[in-house]
């Protein structure tokens, strides 16, 4: 795995990075072989001393990603590499659950792709300006598998293309806690 380790308002030591590298490289045994992934780390430090540690680990078919915001440094990193793991084993037993048929699930872990984009504020949305273009491969799946991706990066919608109909697809998050798809005609 690949590291990359970015500090906002703190100057990413040495014994930062080694520390990151190590907790984030214990995700490493939840694979058969080791994944050709880019971690994106970013550590940032307020001016009321509390840290925040966001981690964004794209690969195919899931993005893990998970933020963190704490008093210690350390502590962040720690509480963010448990929310990965639950992360992971949450997606490999239901990966497992639908392809039992299909032997082993850790070739469905492969690298590509950019990291998701911070959510947009809403003051920003007011002025009606696109401030981010952003482009990424539609993978195919089924509703069940859209949901839990749009639930791993917390966000309300996710676009993706129906394995079934090879169209595109979009599901959310209803403000009644279940979820709808929007299907084209």
């Amino acid at each position: 795995m690949n590291y990359n380790i970015r500090g906002e308002n703190i100057e990413v030591t040495p014994a930062l990075r080694d520390y990151v590298e190590k907790k984030i490289g214990k995700l490493e045994r939840y694979f058969a072989n080791t994944p050709d992934a880019n971690a994106h780390v970013n550590l940032k430090v307020y001016s009321d001393k509390t840290s925040k540690v966001e981690v964004t680990i794209p690969m195919s078919n899931l993005v893990l990603r998970a933020e963190e915001r704490k008093e210690d440094m350390y502590a962040g990193i720690d509480t963010i590499t448990d929310k990965l793991e639950r992360q992971i084993r949450k997606h490999k037993t239901k990966v497992n659950r639908k392809f039992r048929t299909n032997g082993s699930t850790a070739d469905m872990f492969v690298a590509v792709a950019e990291p998701e984009a911070p959510p947009v504020e809403e003051d920003e949305m007011e002025d009606l300006e696109v401030v981010r273009n952003k482009r990424f491969d539609l993978k195919p799946m089924d509703s069940e598998e859209a949901i839990l991706q749009m639930n791993m990066l917390g966000h309300n919608f996710f676009v993706y293309t129906n394995a079934d109909t090879n169209s595109t697809n979009v599901v959310y998050r209803r403000k009644d806690g279940r979820y709808g798809l929007i299907e084209p005609n």
